[in-house]
């Protein structure tokens, strides 16, 4: 099996050392393209404004200067032999839970896999406040990776639809198990809006994640996290909103 592996938190991202481990419990046919830097909060975004360079590290192992989607792009048209079996983004550091989802370069990956018809898997390793910085444990997400994937290479998945897995903030051994749940939503204003003047007089603004408040509904991602659960969501790339097809068209009735 061959898998293609990247991510949104850069070629040197301790969490896709973590991923490499667990794709090696699943073969050795293990090829990586990932961005040359930190992607968070790329979303599906594309570089279209300046030329996307390409660097290989190592046998198999390649970076992008561009977004989690270049990566991929540049993965499968340029960088791989042949399509790959499986496309595994990640491990993420830090959370893609919920409506983040929408932001999310990790997420982003695997959509952009799920979109050119290869079973794609978006894993991440949500962390506590206390434990930020360098301190973030990916002990769950190595402990428990291949035990979820495992299961997931066995389902079939429906045309252009993606997994996304969020493993908890706690110790391998702590974990509670693993629960399919949907999708959550926050209820919020989203995050921080830091002001500041740089050393040269100029006002800047930094956008923060502090202050988000996460409201777990019923058998969703957020509320599986906060019992110490693993969350296994599936996504699909249809937004149409089938409710109000009716109702909009009868807007337009001759």
């Amino acid at each position: 099996m061959r898998i293609l592996l990247t991510n949104d938190d850069g070629i040197n991202a301790p969490g896709l050392y973590v991923l490499e481990k667990i794709a090696a419990q699943l073969s050795d046919d293990i090829w990586i393209c990932a961005p040359s830097e930190e992607q968070s909060g790329a979303g599906h975004s594309l570089t279209l404004t300046r030329p996307v360079r390409l660097r290989q590290h190592a046998p198999k192992r390649f970076s992008v200067t561009g977004t989690p989607t270049d990566a991929v792009t540049m993965g499968l048209r340029k960088v791989l032999p042949g399509p790959p079996d499986l496309i595994l983004s990640g491990v993420n550091r830090g959370a893609n839970l919920g409506d983040d989802v929408t932001y999310s370069g990790t997420v982003s990956a695997a959509l952009e896999g799920a979109l050119a018809g290869i079973r794609s898997i978006a894993l991440s390793q949500v962390y506590s406040r206390e434990d930020a910085g360098e301190d973030v444990s990916f002990a769950a997400a190595e402990a428990w990776g291949a035990k979820v994937l495992g299961p997931l290479l066995k389902a079939p998945f429906a045309s252009r639809t993606l997994v996304n897995v969020n493993f908890p903030p706690l110790a391998a051994g702590d974990v509670r198990g693993i629960r399919v749940v949907r999708q959550g939503f926050h209820d919020y204003a989203r995050g921080s809006l830091v002001e500041s003047v740089d050393p040269r007089g100029f006002p800047y603004f930094w956008f923060g994640l502090h202050g988000i408040e996460h409201t777990p509904g019923r058998n969703t991602d957020l509320e599986a996290i906060s019992e110490g659960f693993i969350s296994v969501t599936p996504l699909h790339l249809d937004l149409t909103h089938e409710g109000s097809m009716t109702q909009l068209a009868s807007q337009f009735a001759q």
